[in-house]
């Protein structure tokens, strides 16, 4: 049994050094918006170039599925590890909602087996190398919070989540307490549904109070990361399940979340010490790797199945790939049309990787063959929208491709 024990440290120790910066999202109260805080700063970082998983470890309802358009979609297993679903090139997604048969189903467990998938989520999930992991808990300061935090709080910050009201910050200064008891640096304090944005004329318009995540901050010496206003895009997005920051990405509203990324990845982890000052003391610590960090992305080279020069729905039924070179600013430089060997089991993961592919954009393609180009470090994004392979490159750089279903899920 120890040795079981012992096999499985070192598994988990594995997976964490691949893991650079893991940000807690917590709250002390329910309905602040913590998963939609969650999911669009995870958005936001991947959209920058950051390599990015999100795990939802709420238990009994998650709702990461539902914000990021991934109803109806299953996680696989593959040599014994957890696949995640991979929504673009940077962002990785694992939830419960990703194991259950239907949204229906409710999950009635007691805190050991909570605290035991917790563990599996971090340690047999293939989530490879992660420049940023952004873990959506439940609210309060249970068993799934104090699992998460005992797994990952080595490398993780908190981000606590607050709306203005009293009776809210009131149940978040438990979260701050609860942190520092556990030692798990804070990164901070957001306050969300701060204000109202108009839909009409867009202004912003403080119908509720303001104020009190910032003064919950003060209060306890944490850093103040901003405020997001009660965006009716956001909830629109949410039930339409079109990611926020991939189809609002120019509102005010987004350059919100875009600020809090820039305050959060200068955050360098620390001891309990240093948790207490202001940010503006800490020094940068900019979770890319060093050869991407002066580039808004790195250049890319993307294919995409084709027939009669349009995108292909069946990966399985195209007739030629168009290659597709982007630079590390995320302009196409060229397009290349190139004929495929026959399609036999294996052959066309093994042979784009050795074109230089690195992103591979379909309607639709089998989970074994996502599993075979995840082996070659070929990312796959599948469910595309479009005709044309160069509209659709460019859709995806710039976060507005749209996608649905996955056409050809055999």
């Amino acid at each position: 049994m120890s040795n079981e024990k012992s096999n499985d440290e070192m598994a988990l120790q594995k997976k964490l050094e691949r893991i650079k910066h893991v940000f807690i999202i917590l709250s002390g109260k329910g309905g602040v918006g913590k998963s939609t805080v969650a999911v669009n700063l995870a958005l936001s970082l991947s959209l920058r170039g950051f390599r990015t998983g999100i795990l939802d470890v709420d238990i009994h309802g998650p709702s990461v599925p539902k914000l990021l358009g991934l109803i109806g979609k299953r996680v696989g297993v593959y040599n014994d590890e957890i696949m995640p679903i991979e929504l673009h090139a940077n962002l990785k997604v694992v939830s419960m909602g990703l194991l259950l048969d239907g949204n229906e189903q409710a999950v009635i467990w007691r805190g050991p087996l909570k605290a035991n998938v917790i563990r599996e989520f971090v340690q047999n999930v293939a989530w490879g190398d992660l420049d940023c992991l952004v873990v959506d808990c439940p609210p309060g300061t249970g068993d799934e919070p104090l699992s998460v935090a005992q797994l990952l709080g080595a490398k993780g910050g908190a981000v606590i989540v607050t709306t203005p009201q009293q009776v809210a910050t009131i149940d978040v200064e438990k979260c701050i307490t609860f942190c520092r008891q556990l030692n798990l640096p804070i990164a901070g304090v957001i306050e969300n549904m701060s204000g109202f944005v108009c839909p009409h004329c867009g202004k912003e318009v403080d119908i509720f109070s303001t104020g009190g995540g910032v003064k919950l901050a003060e209060n306890y010496g944490v850093p103040f990361l901003g405020t997001i206003p009660l965006d009716p895009d956001i909830v629109k997005s949410g039930d339409e399940e079109r990611p926020y920051m991939y189809f609002y990405s120019k509102t005010k509203t987004a350059e919100r979340f875009d600020e809090i990324v820039d305050k959060i990845t200068n955050f360098e982890k620390a001891g309990p010490e240093v948790v207490q000052k202001d940010a503006a003391d800490r020094s940068v610590a900019d979770p890319r790797p060093q050869d991407q960090a002066n580039d808004k992305e790195a250049a890319m080279k993307f294919a995409i199945p084709t027939y009669q020069g349009k995108l292909c729905a069946h990966f399985g039924h195209c007739e030629a790939f168009a290659l597709i070179d982007t630079d590390s600013e995320g302009k196409v430089m060229n397009e290349n049309y190139v004929t495929p060997p026959p399609h036999e089991p294996g052959v066309l993961p093994a042979w784009l990787s050795q074109q230089g592919v690195n992103c591979i954009i379909a309607g639709g393609m089998g989970s074994r063959a996502q599993q075979l180009f995840a082996q070659q470090g070929v990312s796959v994004v599948t469910g595309a929208q479009g005709e044309y392979p160069r509209e659709i490159v460019e859709q995806y750089l710039k976060g507005i491709l749209q996608t649905g279903a996955n056409t050809c899920d055999h």
